[in-house]
């Protein structure tokens, strides 16, 4: 049986996090091919299953384009001078902002640090997008966010889809002899693309209308305020107890309290509001052991980067370029993120066509 898609999310969301404490390359590349390997063997036979190959080449353009607009417009400088590209005149309103002149290394390498920063968080989600099925994901949200789970699931089955549908087109394609690839082979293949994208609109709508979506349980409007009411507060609480916990200089009640606060409110706002939507669950997704240990696996990796003492790594999470220095593996991140493979052991393993 299929792992529960919430496991995998949870999985995939902690090694993003661990991608967002640190602007080390050599750790950002071991989460990259933690995230790939864990995304390649543990796939299932989905249509969504190279959803990462296509995340990982979108990765690498976003890469690319960090560092050329460094070179273009400038950014952080440095004393080692690589090229001076010829420099274009600005008015005097744009200071700040220039257009060619010298490139550093320390600049450049700040643009590449920064580029596969970001790179790496569009890895951890294209892992997810491979290994779980959103719409299963949908089913085990609570009613209360039945129309933003959906309006959420539409947008992350974007990707997939249109990875399905290219798939699809070129396999078509070159069954009637025709082998374009290149820049040439995207022309060709958007419009049918394009095309199968508004029917699968279209058949999600219909789907949506006949099942009642937006349908309410006729409740009466004291009742729909006092739902508002509660969730909106418990969301400030919990953005005013998490600001209380993270900020230093804030005071004691503004940390722990407000946050248990909001977290009661918002408990309470998403039970009342789940009486509005009226909805069973055919074979609901559970919770077991496996899912546990996935979850456990990326939590330990998240923990290992956030908690790290300066002695094992702490202090090279984030290397300096100015001056330039060769990044070094911090110790237990790495040891947190070789944790993370422990869905390869854990998942059953289903071969995929390539």
């Amino acid at each position: 049986m299929s792992l529960h898609p919430g496991a995998w999310w949870f999985w995939a969301l902690c090694l993003a996090a661990v991608a967002s404490r640190t602007t080390n390359p050599v750790l950002l590349a071991l989460v990259i091919a933690v995230a790939g390997y864990v995304a390649v063997s543990c796939r299932e036979d989905t249509p969504w299953a190279g959803a990462y190959g296509v995340f990982l080449k979108f990765a690498l353009v976003v890469l690319a384009i960090r560092v050329v607009l460094h070179v273009l417009l400038g950014g952080v400088g440095g004393p080692t001078v690589l090229v001076t590209l010829p420099e274009i005149p600005l008015p005097e309103w744009t200071r700040g902002i220039r257009l060619g002149g010298p490139v550093s290394a320390e600049g450049l390498a700040f643009a590449l640090y920064q580029g596969l920063q970001l790179a790496t968080l569009l890895c951890c989600v294209g892992a997810a997008n491979a290994l779980a099925n959103a719409k299963r994901l949908l089913r085990t949200l609570p009613a209360a966010l039945y129309e933003v789970s959906v309006a959420v699931v539409v947008a992350l089955t974007v990707a997939p889809q249109l990875v399905a549908s290219a798939r699809s087109v070129r396999r078509a394609r070159a069954l009637r002899g025709d082998a374009v690839r290149g820049v040439k082979a995207v022309r060709v293949l958007m419009v049918p693309v394009l095309e199968d994208a508004f029917e699968r609109s279209l058949v999600l709508a219909a789907a949506m209308d006949s099942r009642g979506y937006g349908r309410t349980a006729g409740l009466s409007k004291k009742t729909r305020m006092v739902t508002g009411v509660l969730v909106l507060g418990g969301l400030m609480g919990l953005c005013v107890g998490a600001y209380g916990l993270l900020g230093g200089s804030t005071p004691t009640v503004v940390g722990g309290p407000m946050l248990a606060v909001g977290s009661v409110l918002a408990i309470a706002g998403l039970w009342s509001g789940s009486r509005r939507v009226r909805r069973s669950r055919y074979r609901p997704d559970t919770w077991g052991p496996r899912e546990l240990l996935i979850m456990t696996s990326g939590l330990v990796a998240a923990l290992a980067t956030y908690l790290a003492p300066a002695g094992l790594g702490g202090a090279v999470l984030t290397p300096s370029t100015v001056p330039l220095t060769a990044p070094e593996l911090p110790l237990l991140p790495a040891i947190g993120l070789l944790c993370a493979l422990a869905p390869v052991l854990i998942a059953t393993r289903k071969k995929v066509p390539a």
